[in-house]
């Protein structure tokens, strides 16, 4: 399976994104092929010739059949296979051995950890700014908000893309398999700093990132 033009996959549900996406990716070029070869043959056949009349047609009720049946056909078996995927991401959401939030706001990303309470939102929360602190295979747990318009939550390492609303806590998670140094853009034009949006997921061995929350006495571990 291609990947070079992907960035490197570092979650639990990668692979299953990644098997929709290229799923998708091939049926859009089946048919993209098909209706351009068709194109070009109709081009060549039909092209102007001297001593041949144009005839008007209304079409083929059989063949608009046929081409309305078979993507809906294709959209709903994407639909089934996507389902459970999406399920597990998005509307099973697992304990988590970490908790933080991120809040996003223009332009940049607020990241806050419970303190030594365990709790967020308390006076003893750690926060910075763009920068998410996390353990190697550990189930993080974040919630998301908006401070001021929609703004996305886009880890491409992670297969991850998560919509930030205003008015909104949104629970996101995943579990990085790799340590190392993510980007964390921002995916929805949030104005004119948009561009500029940018985060960082580090993901830390056990011992790093017990040395780093001892260090700013941030995170908790159930």
């Amino acid at each position: 399976m291609l990947s070079w033009w992907l960035p490197e996959n570092v979650s639990t549900y990668g692979p299953d994104i990644d098997r929709l996406f290229y799923a998708i990716y091939y049926v859009t070029n089946a048919v993209f092929f098909a209706v351009q070869g068709t194109l070009i043959a109709f081009l060549i056949l039909y092209r102007h010739r001297e001593g041949r009349r144009a005839t008007y047609t209304h079409g083929n009720t059989t063949l608009e059949i046929v081409w309305t049946i078979i993507p809906a056909i294709i959209l709903v078996v994407l639909a089934f296979v996507s389902r459970e995927t999406w399920a597990n991401i998005k509307g099973r959401v697992p304990p988590g051995d970490v908790l933080l939030q991120v809040t996003a706001k223009q332009f940049n990303w607020e990241v806050a950890y419970p303190g030594p309470d365990g709790k967020l939102g308390t006076d003893d929360d750690f926060t910075q700014d763009n920068d998410v602190h996390v353990p190697v295979n550990k189930t993080v747990r974040i919630i998301l908000k908006s401070k001021d318009v929609i703004h996305s939550f886009f880890v491409p390492s992670l297969r991850y893309k998560q919509d930030a609303v205003p008015g909104h806590e949104i629970p996101i998670w995943f579990k990085a398999t790799k340590p190392g140094k993510y980007e964390v853009p921002c995916a929805e034009l949030c104005g004119f700093g948009h561009s500029g949006m940018r985060g960082w997921l580090y993901v830390h061995t056990p011992e790093e990132y017990a040395a780093w929350a001892r260090e700013h006495h941030a995170g908790r571990t159930p």
